[in-house]
């Protein structure tokens, strides 16, 4: 991909990625859905090993990106977090 070569190009192209993610967690979301109605507890939901191996694997995937691995922490932990609170709310709706 060429280098933007204006300050509206740029934004045309944040908003075009801003839509492709919207997309991609709202299929994270049906998923954590999903996964609520196997967990049986709030402890299991909240998962903190799991938490901690997905950060890991965020940061990795960063590296090899370019991505800086601070931004892809704090990216995961901020969604992983609101996921995790969307889930609770939904494994004790469905309990």
């Amino acid at each position: 991909m060429s280098d933007p070569t204006s300050l509206d190009e740029v934004r045309h192209r944040i908003d075009e990625i801003d839509a492709r993610l919207t997309t991609l967690l709202a299929e994270r979301q049906r998923l954590v859905r999903a996964a609520a109605s196997f967990k049986t507890d709030e402890q299991s939901v909240r998962a903190p090993d799991r938490v901690e191996r997905v950060v890991t694997a965020a940061r990795e995937r960063a590296e090899r990106e370019g991505l800086s691995p601070e931004v892809a922490e704090a990216v995961w932990r901020a969604m992983i977090g609101a996921f995790v609170e969307y889930e609770l709310t939904e494994h004790r709706r469905a309990g």
